[in-house]
């Protein structure tokens, strides 16, 4: 019994493991500055941010809204984002997220269904003048369709 309080003690001062809602009919104007898990059902207009270097998440489920820049670690959507998204360690696409606005990540999966309109940027292929690699439409591209 000892042994379950004191790893509960040990898990709360860690941080990782308080999770913020955003419930649903819940709409939010202003910043987000968290730590920790933040989950979006409801409406946030401005910018939702978390350290670069901490294990924050940041999860937008299906009729989640955010319309603002994120730049959070990892990163899931399964909503509608309105901004750039710039997710440092890892970014999810589910098969209903909805993004207008460039999207940088280092590691990205992306579902079918998902829509991006804006540019993939991958911040692993960065040029020697530090200047991103846009992954984007190019005329040359040959486009074979399924029948």
């Amino acid at each position: 019994m000892l042994r379950k309080k004191e790893k509960q003690i040990t898990m709360a001062n860690t941080g990782s493991n308080h999770t913020t809602l955003i419930a649903r009919q819940t709409e939010i104007s202003g910043d987000i500055h968290f730590r920790g898990n933040l989950v979006i059902e409801g409406k946030v207009r401005g910018n939702v941010t978390a350290h670069s270097d901490s294990d924050a998440r940041l999860q937008i489920v299906d009729g989640g809204i955010i319309e603002g820049e994120i730049r959070v670690p990892q990163v899931v959507i399964n909503g509608n984002v309105k901004g750039d998204v710039f997710a440092a360690r890892h970014l999810e696409l589910a098969s209903k997220a909805m993004v207008e606005g460039n999207v940088h990540y280092k590691l990205i999966e992306m579902l079918k269904g998902a829509q991006v309109n804006g540019a993939l940027v991958s911040s692993a292929d960065l040029s020697s003048a530090g200047e991103p690699h846009m992954l984007g439409y190019s005329e040359d591209e040959t486009v074979i369709e399924a029948s």
